[in-house]
């Protein structure tokens, strides 16, 4: 049985996820591979703003993703058992990463790099891309293959209540693995596989949490619990514009590097943000969903039902968009949201052919 909770937040953080990355194709700071050959970018003033307003979900909504997944995992691996569950893993997300890093990626990065006019070989496009076999926003699905993987080959992990407690106690082993783990691989670096190994800690801390919690957590997350993660999920992002306006942090494009990682006392502080964010943010986006939208109907479950495929064939749609628009003389305060929205629509729509096809021809076999 289906969550209808679940599956609307679904849609919504696909959807975020995707205007995020058309905002970030023009953002002086980057994040997406049209900001390497975006014709304009933001304002300062806009962009500082911008992060303002929406840069603190950027630091938990990946991980959010991950948490819900990790609600359902133990749950399929039971059902299926670990060899169908792996089977099908490795066909489900393992074929889009496959077939996206070899040939889908380096195609419209191809596209977008002759659509600026810079002479650009397909095979450089592969190559040169650093890191090597980049898979845009797959990179999300390859990460969740190999944790399911391991998931399903280690004990089986016992479904408890999550607790104060255990919400303090996986804020801290994610902010402190974070921030060890950016010792060696600062945040934003790059890795063969594109594996964003710097945010391992929180996606996999993530993973276990919702799997710890289970579908008991899906179905209900306790009022105390939802409380006490929206209050500090508020307080959070309030202060953050004031704590980085009085460290000085007006420019991110030029005052971001101490915080990516390193032993210093920034990294220290972003680490323990994200984990303070990532554990509160899930917990509470998911409670607020099952107390605000919990209703679904034929055009919402559509939605749902298309939301992975929405996510997997953003990247291209995002690029053709962003190069098919690069001849208009607009500002970029008007080319990101125009191309935020088309991608939204197109990704959706494929995803709901894709999808409808599917059960059209599973209901008739």
């Amino acid at each position: 049985m289906r969550l209808s909770a679940v599956d609307n937040l679904k849609v919504i953080l696909v959807a975020w996820v995707i205007g995020g990355h058309a905002l970030l194709g023009y953002a002086a700071i980057g994040g997406w591979p049209y900001d390497e050959v975006n014709e304009v970018t933001f304002h300062p003033g806009v962009e500082t703003v911008l992060a303002a307003v929406i840069g603190p979900s950027g630091l938990f909504f990946m991980g959010t993703f991950y948490f819900m997944a990790g609600i359902f995992t133990p749950g399929s691996i039971e059902r299926k058992g670990r060899r169908r569950f792996i089977v099908e893993r490795l066909v489900r997300l393992g074929t889009p990463w496959v077939v996206t890093a070899l040939v889908v990626w380096p195609t419209f990065v191809w596209i977008a790099y002759n659509g600026a006019g810079r002479d650009v070989s397909w095979w450089q496009a592969f190559t040169d891309r650093q890191p090597f076999l980049d898979s845009g926003s797959l990179w999300f699905v390859g990460v969740l293959l190999i944790f399911s993987i391991a998931i399903a080959l280690a004990p089986p992990i016992r479904e408890r209540t999550i607790t104060t407690r255990t919400v303090v106690g996986m804020t801290m082993i994610v902010a402190g693995t974070t921030f060890l783990t950016r010792l060696v691989f600062p945040a934003r670096s790059g890795q063969v596989g594109d594996l964003h190994l710097w945010w391992w800690p929180q996606c996999l801390g993530m993973l276990l949490l919702g799997a710890i919690g289970g579908r008991k957590l899906a179905e209900w997350v306790p009022d105390e619990i939802y409380r006490m993660t929206r209050n500090i999920v508020i307080g959070t992002i309030a202060l953050l514009p004031i704590a980085a306006a009085l460290m000085g942090v007006l420019d991110l494009a030029k005052s971001a590097e101490p915080f990516l990682g390193g032993l210093k006392w920034q990294a220290a502080v972003l680490a323990l943000v994200e984990g303070i964010l990532v554990v509160a943010g899930s917990l509470w986006l998911i409670g607020l969903a099952q107390r605000r939208l919990a209703r679904q109907g034929p055009f919402t479950e559509g939605l749902a039902r298309s939301a992975y495929v929405a996510f997997v064939v953003q990247g291209p749609i995002l690029l053709s968009l962003a190069t098919a628009l690069r001849p208009l003389p607009l500002p970029a305060e008007l080319k990101a949201p125009l191309v935020g929205a088309g991608a939204i629509a197109l990704a959706f729509a494929i995803g709901w052919l894709v999808t409808s096809r599917r059960g059209a021809s599973a209901r008739s076999s």
